[in-house]
């Protein structure tokens, strides 16, 4: 359309250029011939229409919505439609505490109460994209700004809506994973219904009020010292029992050695000993008592 334009604009000028003297009639001419050549170029290249990869077109005719969606590439159109061009890539929207973080300015956290009463304050992404075929739907119902008019006021309305089901130390421990599973659940139906497909809810964040924070950490350290505490115990306790075992070992041992030994295994034994002693190098003159009396034995 721009090619259209300045022909028509050389055309209109340089017709009242040639109208003001007989010595611009020839450029008149000329004038005549660019105009007309940007005109018809002009009409040329709005017949065709490139669309982006990631993209889809949606084409409007005195703002009308036509249903047919141009796909990634070149495509022929109508020299008068205008083309909305929608990215079907994946989008994400940020609600964050952090300034210039999320899609708003300053801090776009999400405050809420929980079950009990508690402010807990949330940072979340959701991720998602447009149905290339509900394009037309989209840009008719909706617009352009989705993200504002659809994408922020429902995922907002629908977390305020699931966390005053819960109370806030659940949603800070082990409701977290659940709360999170309803919340992609409550904001995809929604969304599917209006066009969108929703792949992703991620709380990035969560946070509860000071006082209820250090409740929760000296929670947290009375159960791991509770568990060191029991660790301990079962330590000991293994070792009284390797204890008893060994000392049980020790009282069998001497009990099964008691009831078996006998004078004459007492003699043989004192005899096998005296013998070693004499075979010894070292040995000069041991002195031995005997059962009845004494045996003297030299070395050599």
């Amino acid at each position: 359309m721009v090619l259209i334009t300045f022909g028509i604009i050389a055309i209109i000028v340089l017709n009242v250029i040639s109208n003001t003297s007989p010595n611009f009639k020839k450029l008149g001419r000329i004038g005549y011939l660019i105009g007309f050549a940007l005109i018809v170029l002009g009409f040329i290249s709005s017949c065709f229409v490139q669309i982006p990869a990631g993209t889809v077109g949606v084409q409007t005719l005195f703002g009308k919505i036509q249903t047919r969606v141009l796909t990634e590439g070149l495509s022929i159109v109508n020299p008068i439609m205008d083309v909305v061009k929608f990215d079907v890539k994946t989008l994400n929207y940020t609600m964050s505490a952090v300034h210039d973080e999320g899609d708003q300015n300053g801090d776009d956290a999400i405050r809420v109460l929980s079950a009990d009463g508690l402010e807990v304050i949330i940072d979340l992404t959701i991720l998602y994209r447009v149905m290339s075929t509900k394009a037309p739907t989209i840009l008719r119902t909706i617009g352009e700004d989705f993200s504002n008019v659809v994408v922020r006021p429902i995922t907002r309305t629908k977390i305020r809506d699931l966390a005053a089901n819960y109370d806030a130390v659940a949603l800070y421990s082990n409701k977290r994973e659940e709360f999170q599973q309803r919340l992609f659940t409550a904001i995809e139906k929604e969304f599917t219904k209006r066009g969108f497909v929703v792949e992703q809810v991620l709380i990035r964040n969560l946070n509860l009020p000071q006082s209820v924070k250090l409740a929760i950490e000296s929670k947290i350290n009375a159960e791991q010292e509770s568990q060191k505490m029991r660790f301990v115990l079962d330590k000991e306790r293994q070792e009284a029992d390797r204890k008893r075992v060994e000392a049980q070992g020790i009282s069998d041992y001497q009990r099964i050695l008691t009831s078996t030994i006998s004078d004459k295994l007492l003699q043989y034994e004192k005899i096998k000993a005296q013998k070693e002693l004499a075979a010894s190098p070292n040995a000069k003159i041991i002195i031995m008592d005997g059962k009845n009396s004494p045996l003297i034995m030299t070395g050599n």
